[in-house]
């Protein structure tokens, strides 16, 4: 256990083997810190917070910060819990739970970049990764593996399904189903997360499945009951089965898709179109400017036509 001299750690922290808190750290009472985790300089730990193993905590991350809510006691909060070899980057703040029995949880192997936000009562699964300035407002659900790209942002009890992947500055107030990508600059579904997908090792027959319930939750023309209830009794296990269950337990909704735009090749050709017709429109009307010389006064220095010498 290393712990730098200009580090505060009380003395009624737990702290594993292999430690390292480097300086200007603030650990507090009753906080616990498993082997092998690195804090860089810092860093600050609260009461109330639990961090697993092999950790790598960078420069100015707060972990068991209060909750951002008006009027609640700090003795009425829960705590933190941090698993295993995650990488939280600098200035990463994840709060504890509002709740005194609650905890914020984080799973292992994530990776929380820079200025990343968990709020209080989030639960962010096994090997998720936040993007920078990603927000996370009070009980958002991440499912394991899911991406979420930089200064995204998700509406409190909004829940991201597993191996989905949001796009940079989406803000998502309705759950993202698992598997799924969403645009950042529409918020809005655009398909499923393919490349994810096949880099997770899903098989081909994963791959149809998925494409089948998509539609039938997307293109086909049922309501939600119908909808949820067709999925749920022709998709009973694997893929199928996760997708069933989070669309049978939304509460707020799932996340609409985009509408079909054109692609770069149609957006070009109708460019040079509109280009065609304002020349043809210019050359068919072509614009008189009126030539009108005055002097310093406004007075025409053009005689009138019956003045007009003609040589």
């Amino acid at each position: 256990m290393q712990i730098h001299r200009l580090a505060l750690v009380d003395p009624n922290a737990k702290i594993g083997q292999d430690v390292q808190i480097g300086p200007f750290c603030v650990v507090e009472d009753g906080v616990e810190i498993g082997d092998g985790t690195i804090l860089e300089a810092r860093v600050t730990v609260k009461k109330g917070s639990i961090i697993g193993k092999n950790n790598h905590i960078f420069e100015g991350v707060t972990i068991g910060g209060l909750p951002q809510c008006v009027g609640l006691a700090e003795e009425n909060c829960g705590g933190v819990i941090i698993g295993d070899g995650n990488v939280i980057r600098e200035n990463v703040t994840i709060h504890r739970s509002m709740r005194p029995d609650g905890a914020t949880i984080v799973g292992d192997d994530c990776m929380l970049m820079v200025n990343a936000h968990v709020a209080h009562d989030c639960n962010v699964a096994n090997e998720v990764i936040l993007a920078n300035n990603a927000m996370l407002a009070g009980h958002v659900v991440v499912g394991r593996r899911a991406f979420v790209s930089g200064a995204a942002g998700a509406h409190q009890f909004v829940r991201i399904g597993s191996y989905a992947m949001v796009g940079g500055q989406a803000h998502l107030v309705k759950d993202v189903p698992p598997f799924v990508t969403v645009d950042g600059l529409s918020s809005q579904v655009v398909g499923l997360n393919v490349i994810g997908l096949k880099r997770a090792g899903f098989t081909s027959s994963d791959l149809k499945t998925l494409k089948n319930v998509y539609r039938i939750l997307y293109k086909s023309e049922m309501n939600w009951r119908e909808i949820v209830e067709k999925i749920g009794k022709e998709y009973t296990e694997g893929v199928g089965l996760e997708m069933a269950r989070f669309l049978a337990t939304t509460t707020r909704g799932v996340t609409s898709e985009r509408a079909c735009l054109p692609t770069v090749s149609e957006a070009r050709e109708a460019a040079k179109e509109a280009s065609a017709q304002t020349r043809e429109s210019a050359a068919a009307e072509p614009s008189v400017i009126p030539l009108r010389v005055v002097d310093e006064d406004g007075a025409s220095l053009i005689p009138p036509p019956s003045k007009r010498r003609i040589a």
